[in-house]
């Protein structure tokens, strides 16, 4: 079933990116309106200090809390990670059967090691969706504590979602050279 993912590689592209766009639209167009011009706790690579994120949670109030709540991590990015996932998924093992190597493996262990590369990020992103989804919906949890977990958390995905995409780069460019 997971081998067979390979074949829907540029559908599941195309959809993962359609819905980034989206999520991306929301954030420079509303969100960003919402909280005074302060990006998302989301898009901030490197983590926030609590301040920053204590500030952020309290330009957005009440109103744009539920906003974000409702409109990013109830809906968009309750789909994203799983998305980016499988699209993930599908690319390494679209990219690793152009190698020798990589095709020379069961069909298991090219399943196995995709999955191994890419449910970290899964669930880290998961993870950190929930802390700041529960940070949103609940202003008293807002503590320097669970606003530098959130922090963690976020510094976590991003890093281990570099994991699986340096893998399909460095397999493109290895397939790339093989056909010259």
């Amino acid at each position: 079933m997971i081998l067979r993912l390979s074949r829907h590689a540029a559908a599941l592209c195309t959809a993962t990116l359609t819905v980034f766009i989206v999520m991306t639209v929301l954030e420079f167009i509303y969100f960003r309106q919402l909280s005074g011009g302060l990006s998302s706790l989301d898009w901030r690579f490197a983590g926030f200090t609590p301040d920053e994120g204590m500030a952020w949670l309290t330009a957005l109030g009440r109103r744009g809390s539920e906003i974000i709540l409702v409109w990013h991590y109830l809906t968009f990015d309750l789909v994203f990670p799983a998305l980016l996932s499988v699209t993930m998924v599908s690319l390494i093992i679209a990219t690793g059967r152009r190698l020798r190597n990589f095709r020379a493996m069961s069909a298991q262990v090219q399943s196995a090691f995709a999955l191994a590369l890419v449910l970290p990020y899964t669930l880290a992103d998961y993870a950190q969706n929930f802390a700041v989804a529960r940070l949103l919906s609940d202003f008293l949890t807002a503590n320097p504590d669970s606003l530098a977990f959130a922090s963690a958390l976020t510094v976590t995905k991003f890093a281990l979602l570099a994991i699986p995409v340096t893998v399909i780069a460095a397999f493109h460019l290895a397939g790339q050279r093989r056909r010259v």
